[in-house]
């Protein structure tokens, strides 16, 4: 039977029983409530009175009224961005996010995009699917090697630490924009994945020097979180800074570029490509002009899937709980005044 002292926690993500009973053996007074649904589905509103702690989806979170005894969320996403407007954000109650979950399959999605470009891979399944062995192929098809040229990682979190660590492995020059002069991790990381002592930039850039990092590097990529300081952060003036003939990839959230100012650089040809896995409106419409452009990879906001996001998400939140009932300092705490 439940004691009046048990500290409850509420989870609603699919969560396997292995790594519940893991869960509780943390301490002797947890009462553990698993009410697993998918995103799109609703949790009843009496779940939430006794809970201490809740591992939810952001949209699952309850109103301050309903959940009276909460002190700590745990997203499930790695993203905050969409709870920052919600009023259990504004109350006292501790958010933390599963920042860390997406960095092996993002970081990859960065380094496949970037040799699928640069070895010309788009131009090989064109000829491919008319079936042609192009003439003058050496001068058509020829590859640039990625090792030498500079990538300029802006944001520089768990993600962006491991795009670093596999550039660094094919001999890339690694740049990254990140606040602060402390730049060694404090968020959550899996052994051996990324740069936890922040040691594989050759030179770190404050955002107020974002245009000189854009002027050195080949490949861009836009790892940064969605805040009003960072809407619209790659405008004209970002994409003029930016080399003739780099390759823009944006796997952070559409609005941190401006749209129409994209647009322009790839039309005119400012900048030389572009892998967008993210869009001010999503899905993208049909008839937006990006599906015509020829220097443009598109994939519809997949990079962040994973078929270990689970395990991987339930390893973050057990640590944290851990620490948490220790009273130490839990990982990737989201600063409510920044938003991330």
């Amino acid at each position: 039977m439940t004691t009046k002292t048990a500290r409850t926690i509420v989870i609603t993500p699919h969560m396997e029983t292995s790594w519940v009973e893991r869960l509780k053996h943390l301490a002797p007074d947890l009462r553990v409530i698993v009410h697993a649904i998918r995103n799109d589905g609703s949790v009843p509103e009496q779940i939430w009175h006794d809970a201490e702690v809740a591992y939810t989806f952001p949209n699952h979170l309850p109103l301050p009224e309903q959940a009276p005894q909460l002190r700590w969320v745990q997203l499930y996403s790695a993203g905050a961005d969409s709870v920052l407007n919600h009023p259990l954000f504004r109350t006292s109650a501790q958010f933390t996010s599963a920042s860390g979950v997406h960095s092996v399959t993002m970081g990859e999605y960065v380094l496949t995009t970037t040799l699928a470009w640069y070895h010309r891979l788009p131009l090989l399944l064109q000829w491919q699917q008319q079936r042609l062995w192009p003439e003058q192929r050496e001068r058509k098809l020829a590859p640039e090697e990625i090792r030498g040229k500079t990538i300029g990682i802006v944001g520089y979190g768990s993600i962006g630490r491991h795009v670093a660590q596999l550039a660094r492995g094919c001999g890339m020059r690694v740049l990254a924009m990140q606040r602060g002069h402390d730049h060694r991790d404090k968020g959550f990381s899996f052994p051996g994945e990324g740069d936890p002592a922040g040691a594989l930039p050759e030179r770190y850039y404050a955002p107020e020097d974002l245009h000189e990092m854009l002027k050195e590097s080949d490949v861009v990529v836009i790892i940064l979180p969605l805040t009003p300081k960072t809407q619209g952060m790659f405008d004209e003036a970002a994409f003029n800074a930016m080399k003739p003939g780099s390759f823009l990839v944006n796997i952070a959230r559409g609005p941190i570029t401006d749209e129409a100012a994209l647009l322009r650089a790839l039309k005119e040809q400012r900048i030389a490509g572009a892998a967008l896995d993210v869009f001010d409106q999503e899905p993208l419409p049909a008839d937006h002009p990006l599906w015509q452009l020829p220097n443009v990879l598109l994939s519809p906001h997949v990079t962040g899937f994973t078929f270990h996001y689970d395990e991987r998400a339930a390893m973050i939140f057990e640590e944290n709980l851990r620490r948490y009932l220790a009273g130490e300092s839990l990982f990737n705490l989201v600063d409510k005044e920044q938003g991330y």
